[in-house]
């Protein structure tokens, strides 16, 4: 059956900040606090009524833009005017569609390609969850029915690949396992004092560029580990922080020369993105695909970013539901086409409480990914208000819990999700933020010309 055809009749762009419960840092930057956007689409699905749908995400500052000459202000304005350019364009485009049909109709014309992509990733996620709502599906009816109507026009090198027959064959995960995110800033006792309180096996741990700092620290955590946690699996984060391929076989060759590191390399399943994205994909891996798999992360910034990865030696892309949910499907059929050692792996840029994480932990669980980075919960202080955090808690029983304050956070003291509590019809959304507690999305023009922080 065809997929369904809509209009976007409505979108609306709100933001809220979130202050951190503790630093972050990832690369060469540290951050307290930061906005979340939030997206509402009213989609009219042709013949079958209309409703309204939407999602949140985090802006993070220079993440998505690391040129040094932006502050981190500029970097989340880049943010806003994605958002902005996205909105005004799929407004202006009346046409009947698939929901994918709009994304693909989009072409953005922003810099850096990966905050270029933010916009329309948000914007694809609310029609999806309105679209869904319409035709009373959840998340892993709709996408395995391929209802948003996903094809290969954007990935031809997918072209006569069942995508239909591959997305029905995929089986959403009842569970996903939280990967436990090791902050530049967090110290080997913080990890020993979470490790007595929560029953965790997967980890990963964040690098620094600079190879004897990595492995002093790598083998302080791993004494951690290797006593606390038998058995664990762990991964690292590279955050473009080291030169070429070279500086990383360096670090290999000092983790393997380590003898206290010797389990850890065992544990070690595969290594993000280490080398900065001007680079990464400019030369082949060379030995360093010989010793370990590696993803991109910030790499991926397009359509074609998987293909021209795998000529590089990379077997892996991440999935990030900021980066776009139809790229990840399509990298994931990717895999599903090319066979074993590709795989597409699943990060999370601080999906705070609510739909963010809700829609993440379904995009993962349908894509069959076991288990997720899932840091937001560590730095974010829950819900805005008890109201907002009780109506999420009501909707979704078994995915938020209350912790000893009585604040609704996410439950994590399994060491896993469950996916049953987002079988709502919708995009995992059966609950609201408090849409009128936000602000409207900033003007990034007037913010950066008063120096607006973000």
């Amino acid at each position: 059956m065809p997929a369904p055809r809509l209009r976007i009749r409505a979108i609306e762009l709100y933001e809220r900040p979130v202050r951190f419960a503790k630093p972050f840092r990832f690369g060469a930057v540290t951050v307290e606090a930061a906005s979340q956007a939030f997206v509402r689409t009213l989609v009219e699905v042709e013949g079958q009524g209309e409703a309204w749908g939407a999602t949140a995400e985090m802006m993070m500052p220079k993440w998505f833009d690391k040129r040094p000459d932006r502050s981190p202000a500029d970097t989340v304005d880049g943010l806003r005017r994605s958002l902005i350019e996205a909105h005004d364009a799929y407004l202006s485009d009346s046409r009947l569609d698939t929901a994918f049909g709009h994304h693909a109709a989009f072409t953005p014309t922003l810099e850096p390609k990966l905050a270029a992509a933010f916009g329309p990733a948000q914007i694809d996620k609310a029609v999806l969850d309105g679209l869904l709502q319409v035709l009373g599906l959840n998340a892993f009816q709709g996408l395995g029915a391929n209802v948003a109507g996903l094809d290969a026009r954007l990935a031809p090198d997918l072209a006569g690949f069942d995508l239909d027959g591959f997305l029905r064959g995929l089986s959403p995960l009842g569970e996903v396992e939280l990967r436990h995110t090791v902050g530049l800033l967090d110290k080997a006792e913080d990890l020993h004092a979470l490790l007595k309180r929560s029953p965790l096996r997967w980890f990963k741990i964040k690098l620094g560029g600079d190879v004897s700092a990595d492995v002093e620290r790598l083998t302080e955590l791993a004494a951690v580990l290797e006593e606390a946690v038998p058995g664990y699996r762990a991964t690292l984060d590279g955050n473009e922080q080291y030169r070429d391929a070279d500086h990383v076989d360096e670090l290999l060759d000092r983790i393997d020369a380590a003898p206290a590191l010797a389990g850890f390399r065992k544990a070690l399943a595969y290594l993000e993105q280490p080398i900065t994205r001007e680079a990464a994909l400019a030369r082949p891996l060379g030995t360093v695909a010989e010793r370990i798999p590696v993803i991109i992360d910030e790499s991926d910034d397009g359509y074609d970013a998987f293909p021209r990865a795998r000529a590089m030696g990379y077997p892996g892309v991440s999935s990030k539901s900021c980066k776009g949910l139809y790229k990840a499907m399509l990298n994931r059929a990717r895999c599903g086409a090319w066979g074993p050692p590709h795989f597409i792996s699943a990060e999370d840029l601080t999906c705070q409480a609510g739909l963010s994480v809700q829609q993440d932990t379904a995009l993962v669980a349908f894509l069959g990914i076991p288990h997720a980075e899932r840091n937001g919960h560590q730095y974010g202080e829950g819900f805005d208000n008890p109201e907002e955090g009780a109506a999420f808690l009501a909707a979704h029983p078994g995915f938020y819990a209350r912790d000893a304050t009585g604040t609704v956070r996410l439950a994590t003291g399994s060491g896993r999700l469950p996916t049953a509590p987002l079988f709502h019809p919708g995009y995992a959304h059966a609950a609201d933020p408090n849409w009128s507690g936000l602000s409207p999305l900033s003007n990034p023009t007037s913010a950066l010309s008063e120096g607006v922080p973000p």
